[in-house]
C-alpha cells in the first residue's frame, strides 16, 4: 500500500489536475468550442486514473486488514457513496451543466445578435456607398457623352473650315488664272492683233510654241485639289463608313454581311461615278469644240470647264443607279422589306468624291478585289477578327485608293481560313425591283432625280 500512495503523491496527479482546472478556467471564454471539450476530456482522463490509482490502493488496504477488517466503513461510507453519485450526484452535476450550457448559448446568442446587427448596419452604410458611385459613375459617363458629341462638333467645324479653305484657294487659283488670262488678252490688244481663230490656224507651229500660255486652271490646281479628295476618301472611311454601319447593323446582326454591303458600294459608286464623268465630259468637248479658240487645247478647256462646274453632275442619277446595281450583286443579301437606300448618305459622298478624282491628271482609282485573292499588305490592313496566318482574302472590307499602280491609302480586307467556302455557300441572289422595297413617295422622288442635267438644257440651239 505505501508503495503505491507513494507513487501517486510523487506522480503529483492531483496537483497537475488542479492546474489543467485554472488553466483551463482561464481560457474558457477564448477558447472554441471543440478546444473546451477537448479539455474537459483530458481532465476527465486524468481524474479517471487518479481514481483507479485510489481504488487500487483501497483493495491493498482492505486486504491488509485482514478478511473482515474494513467490512463496516465500505458499508457506511464506500457503498452509500457508491449507490448515489450515480443517481442524485449525477443529475445535480448534468442539471448544473445544462443550466451552464443554456446561459452559454443565450450568451452566443445575443453576441451573435450584436454580430448580425453590426453587419447589417455596415452593409446598408456599403450599400449608399455603392449607390453614390453609381450615381457619381452616371455623371461621369454623362459628362463623357457631352465631351464626345462637343468632340465631335469640333471636328465637322473643323472640316467645313478647312472646306471653306479649300474653296477660297480654289477661287485663289481661278482668279490667278483669270489674271493671266487679262494680261494675255492684254498685251494681244497692245500690239494690235485680234484673237481670231482662223488668224490662230494659219499660224506656224513654231510660232505657237514660241507664245507664252498661262496653265490651265485645273492643271494649276491638281496637286491641292488631289491632296483635298484623298484626305477626303480618308474620313469617308473614318465616318460616314461607321454610320452607315451602324445603320445596317440596325436591321441586321451579321457583320459579314454588313461590312459586304458597304464595301459592294464604295466599288458600285467610283464604277457610277466614272460612267457619269465619261458621259458628262463627251457632252462638254462636243458643246466646246464648236466654238474653242483658244491658246489651250480642247481637253484643257474641257477640263477646266468641268472643274468649274462640278456642281452640274447629276450626283442622284448615280446614287439610283449604284443601288440598283447592288439590288441585283449575288454576293449580299438583305431583308426584302429594306432598301440600300438607308445608306445613300454614303454612296452620296462616295460617287462626288470619285467624280472628282477623275478631274485630276492622273485620275484616282480604287484597287479591284475579289474574294479569294492574295493578301497583299501593300494594299490593305488586316481587319480585327482575321486570321493572320492565312494567306488569302476572305472578303474585303474597304477599297484601297491607287494612283495608277501606286496605293495612296491602304483598304481593309478580312483573312481567314476556310471562310471563303462558307462564305460562298452562304450567298443568294438579291434580285428584286425597286418599286416593290421602297414606297411610292420614296419612288417618287427617284423619277424626279432622272431630270436631264443642266449642262443639257444649256446647250446652244443649232
Amino acid at each position: 500500500m505505501a508503495d503505491g500512495l507513494r507513487k501517486l503523491v510523487t506522480a503529483e496527479s492531483g496537483r497537475v489536475l488542479q492546474e489543467k482546472l485554472e488553466s483551463w478556467y482561464r481560457d474558457y471564454e477564448t477558447n472554441s468550442c471543440d478546444q473546451n471539450l477537448n479539455r474537459c476530456c483530458e481532465i476527465i482522463e486524468l481524474n479517471s486514473e487518479i481514481q483507479g490509482q485510489l481504488f487500487t490502493i483501497l483493495n491493498e488496504t482492505s486486504r491488509e486488514g485482514g478478511h473482515y477488517a474494513g467490512v463496516e466503513t465500505i458499508k457506511t461510507r464506500l457503498l452509500p457513496w457508491l449507490g448515489t453519485c450515480f443517481s442524485c450526484a449525477a443529475s445535480g452535476k448534468l442539471f448544473e451543466t445544462n443550466l451552464s450550457l443554456t446561459q452559454d448559448s443565450v450568451e452566443r446568442e445575443k453576441q451573435l445578435m450584436e454580430l448580425a446587427s453590426n453587419q447589417t448596419s455596415q452593409l446598408q452604410e456599403l450599400q449608399k456607398e455603392l449607390t453614390s458611385t453609381r450615381l457619381q459613375l452616371n455623371q461621369v459617363q454623362q459628362d463623357l457623352k457631352t465631351s464626345r458629341a462637343q468632340e465631335k462638333d469640333a471636328l465637322r467645324k473643323l472640316d467645313r473650315l478647312n472646306d471653306y479653305e479649300q474653296q477660297i484657294q480654289t477661287l485663289r487659283d481661278e482668279i490667278s488664272f483669270l489674271d493671266a488670262q487679262k494680261s494675255v488678252l492684254q498685251s494681244r490688244l497692245a500690239r494690235g492683233r485680234s484673237p481670231s481663230p482662223r488668224r490662230s490656224a494659219n499660224r506656224s507651229p513654231s510660232r505657237l510654241r514660241g507664245r507664252s500660255c498661262s496653265p490651265s486652271l485645273a492643271r494649276a490646281t491638281n496637286a491641292s485639289r488631289r491632296a483635298r479628295l484623298v484626305a477626303r476618301f480618308s474620313d469617308i472611311y473614318a465616318q460616314e463608313r461607321l454610320d452607315a454601319e451602324t445603320l445596317l447593323r440596325s436591321y441586321t446582326s451579321d457583320v459579314e454581311v454588313v461590312q459586304r454591303i458597304i464595301y459592294i458600294a464604295a466599288v458600285e459608286s467610283f464604277h457610277a461615278a466614272k460612267g457619269a464623268y465619261r458621259q458628262f465630259k463627251m457632252r462638254v468637248r462636243e458643246i466646246l469644240s464648236l466654238g474653242h479658240s483658244g491658246p489651250e487645247s480642247l481637253e484643257d478647256t474641257v477640263l477646266d470647264y468641268i472643274v468649274r462646274h462640278e456642281d452640274l453632275y447629276d450626283i442622284q442619277s448615280s446614287v439610283n443607279e449604284v443601288i440598283r446595281s447592288m439590288n441585283i450583286n449575288p454576293k449580299i443579301s438583305f431583308s426584302p422589306e429594306i432598301n440600300f437606300i438607308v445608306i445613300s448618305n454614303l454612296i452620296r459622298e462616295l460617287c462626288r468624291v470619285a467624280f472628282s478624282m477623275q478631274t485630276l491628271v492622273p485620275p484616282l482609282d480604287i484597287a479591284f478585289g475579289t474574294d479569294g485573292e492574295l493578301f497583299s499588305d501593300t494594299k490593305y490592313h488586316r481587319s480585327i477578327g482575321s486570321d493572320f496566318t492565312a494567306a488569302l482574302v476572305a472578303y474585303h472590307v474597304w477599297p484601297a485608293l491607287m494612283e495608277n499602280d501606286v496605293v495612296l491609302v491602304k483598304g481593309e480586307a478580312v483573312t481567314k481560313r476556310g471562310a471563303l467556302w462558307s462564305g460562298r455557300s452562304r450567298s443568294r441572289s438579291r434580285s428584286r425591283s425597286l418599286s416593290r422595297s421602297t414606297s411610292p413617295l420614296l419612288c417618287h422622288r427617284l423619277c424626279r432625280s432622272h431630270s436631264p442635267s443642266p449642262l443639257r438644257s444649256r446647250s446652244p440651239r443649232r
